[in-house]
């Protein structure tokens, strides 16, 4: 690659984070002192600047330049939190009912994503890469392309592709094909995300599918390919076996150990799957052993107010719950409303006979990933993972759930919780194949190598 790369996110790597899946293959993918890495400002402005602003001005030896757009506080209400959590957001996780459409979220959203091109434009060159990450930028590569950025584009979208109905949510005048060809590749999770991206296609009278595998839309052709996104699997298998978890587990935990890591999130399923292990405890027999579920929530977006409901609903079932099934000596639920870091969480999935992962949708689901990861072979514990979940695509050998069914999600723990060794080896060996198959590093270099290999020239606009 005879150009630079330029990467594009809502959120950019801090000097805080030393580790982390995700940023350490974007970052292994920059070439050193000749990537730049575009995201939001973590401060707001008075009056956002037409001007990047350089993250490491007068510092030396960076691999790359952390270049920043800056949003006013108005605009993080009505882009960030309102178009892209409160619109995009629901309707790509099958949640019309939340979808709140206000006309100044969409003017936002659009006048953002032009201003972030008019300041990419300035400085990409026709060799250069640019990758561009999830939903927030929908329409960023179609503003390029109106200014006349010829350099190849790539999109990839971290969450699901949204179903052609639920498409209609959006306001008549947004033109989402035309976004999506626009870029020159376009990465999605699943095969599933593939099919539901090619029945929009599908639906427009404009729209032509191609013999090279190609969707034709106007005057542009862009290529749909899935990349299933992976973890750094041999750095979480290393933080698994380390001891940190010696008097960090009280005493009313005996037993075995549940545990489910997830944002705090009304598409992950939460309430119901304390209501399954609450229908588990009301049926285990008083002889068998205790069993406690681990619930890790960090919050997030908490200024929407979907997100607050969730949290009392949570908040509530967790304590009904516990007051039902709780002894002096035994604690069932345990609910963590903060991160936990990195090195512990490996290991307390290691500890855990069970993990549980049953989101109504989602488009991968790292946990899943992470939780298989961290399992030691000799004794692996065993996932539970929900059918809606990308992650369900290709580890087959999990127990897969209806993440509705709180009957199903019940049975599953026990059938977790009584498997045969031989069995859970089987089924740990299975998935540990397809987590390192999609290892987060050949995810980044398999979806650069496409893009760099898409031969046919863009067509100007």
């Amino acid at each position: 690659m005879a150009g630079r790369l330029i990467l594009v996110s809502n959120r950019m790597p801090t000097e805080a984070q030393t580790s982390g899946g995700l940023v350490v293959a974007l970052q292994g993918a920059l070439h050193d002192g000749n990537g730049l890495w575009i995201g939001a400002h973590p401060d707001f402005a008075e009056k956002p600047s037409e001007q990047l602003i350089d993250m490491d001005k007068g510092r030396e030896g960076m691999r790359y330049a952390r270049l920043a757009f800056q949003l006013s506080r108005q605009e993080h209400e009505d882009y960030y939190l309102g178009f892209a959590n409160s619109v995009l957001w629901p309707l790509c996780h099958r949640r019309g009912d939340l979808v709140s459409l206000e006309r100044e979220f969409e003017t936002a959203y659009l006048e953002v994503n032009a201003r972030l091109a008019r300041q990419i434009a300035e400085l990409a060159r026709p060799d250069d890469m640019i990758w561009i990450h999830d939903y927030h930028f929908f329409p960023l590569a179609e503003k390029l392309r109106a200014l006349g950025v010829t350099a190849k584009i790539g999109f990839f979208l971290h969450i699901p592709f949204p179903a052609l109905g639920d498409l209609g949510a959006l306001p008549q005048r947004i033109d989402f094909p035309g976004w999506l060809s626009a870029f020159d590749l376009v990465g999605l999770q699943t095969r599933a995300d593939v099919a539901r991206c090619l029945e929009m296609f599908r639906a427009e009278p404009d729209a032509e599918l191609m013999l090279n595998g190609r969707v034709k839309y106007l005057d542009r052709a862009v290529a749909l390919r899935s990349f299933p996104i992976g973890i750094e699997v041999e750095a979480f298998v290393e933080a698994a076996g380390g001891d940190d978890l010696r008097n960090v587990l009280g005493t009313d935990m005996p037993g075995d150990i549940l545990i489910g890591v997830d944002r705090l999130d009304y598409s992950k399923g939460l309430p119901n799957r304390f209501r399954a292990f609450g229908r588990y405890l009301e049926r285990r027999r008083q002889t068998c052993r205790r069993v406690s579920l681990l619930q890790i929530a960090p919050p997030t977006r908490e200024e929407v107010p979907a997100y607050r409901q969730i949290r009392l609903e949570l908040e509530e079932l967790a304590g009904r719950l516990n007051g039902q099934h709780a002894e002096l000596d035994w604690t069932p639920l345990r609910y963590i409303h903060r991160a936990i870091d990195r090195n512990l969480l490996a290991q307390l999935y290691r500890r855990a006979r069970a993990g549980l992962v049953t989101p109504f949708a989602d488009g991968m689901n790292l946990v899943a990933k992470e939780y298989i990861a961290a399992q030691d072979p000799e004794d692996p514990g065993v996932l539970i993972l929900s059918r809606m979940a990308g992650a369900a695509e290709d580890m087959e050998e999990a127990l897969l759930v209806n993440p509705y069914d709180i009957e199903e999600i019940s049975e599953a723990i026990r059938t977790a919780l009584n498997m045969p060794l031989p069995e859970r080896q089987r089924r740990y060996e299975a998935c540990m194949h397809t987590v390192r198959e999609t290892d987060v590093t050949r995810w980044s270099a398999d979806f650069l190598a496409t893009l760099q290999n898409l031969t046919d020239k863009v067509t100007k606009h």
